[in-house]
């Protein structure tokens, strides 16, 4: 069917590569077709392999789905992490995370996407990880919007609701950008997180003699032990 024999892909020739190629394969067609819309056999072919080697790498296509979900969170929530937790004024952390957010949403957008959209089709036996890992991500958010209410920095709004809008705006990157198209990657990213954080800034703060309510950016290499 696909003009070559299983064995191309075996373990000990390709190992790993082959089970990462089987993941941005399956996270681009859960992109664009949803996780419902695409089947195993179209998994396979995008990644130029048979079914049955498929299953050699992963029992279901729900493992598939979870393992995509666990390796976005497991290498986005460390730099995150690092911005929430630096000594910095709280405008400047939800810059730093928004960019960082808005950067990691537009450079690895298909997983990033699976991850913001696929996680509600896990079944149980995966759901739990992926709830505890979205939680542990979101968490650096609301720590970083709390700091700020309570230094008086941001307006006194509900944490939870202010987090999911956050997400949300940012999110929403990953339905329309295009590679192509006028935007590059840090305008697109620096924008957004002028827009958060002007969102949130409170009133005192905006007419605080010499303020900037446009914060100097942050990376998280800068904020790294």
């Amino acid at each position: 069917m696909f003009g070559m024999s299983e064995t191309v892909f075996d373990d000990t020739q390709v190992g790993v590569s082959t089970r990462e190629q089987l993941k941005c394969a399956a996270a681009r067609l859960f992109r664009e077709q949803g996780f419902h819309g695409t089947s195993v056999a179209q998994i396979a072919a995008a990644a130029w392999i048979t079914k049955s080697s498929l299953y050699h790498h992963f029992p279901s296509k729900q493992a598939l789905l979870a393992e995509i979900l666990t390796d976005t969170a497991s290498r986005v929530t460390p730099a995150l992490e690092s911005i929430a937790a630096a000594d910095l004024p709280a405008a400047e952390r939800l810059r730093a995370a928004a960019r960082s957010h808005v950067v990691e949403l537009i450079h690895d957008q298909d997983k990033v996407a699976c991850f913001v959209e696929e996680g509600r089709f896990l079944e149980s036996e995966h759901r739990d990880a992926f709830v505890a890992s979205r939680d542990r991500y979101e968490q650096s958010f609301r720590r970083i919007l709390q700091d700020g209410i309570g230094s008086g920095e941001f307006r006194p709004v509900s944490v939870s609701l202010a987090s999911l809008a956050v997400l949300g705006m940012c999110n929403s990157v990953v339905h329309w950008y295009q590679p192509t198209g006028r935007l590059d990657v840090d305008t697109v990213a620096e924008e957004f997180a002028d827009l958060v954080v002007k969102a949130m800034l409170s009133e005192q703060e905006i007419c605080r003699p010499g303020s900037r309510d446009t914060a100097g950016v942050v990376t998280a290499e800068t904020v790294s032990p």
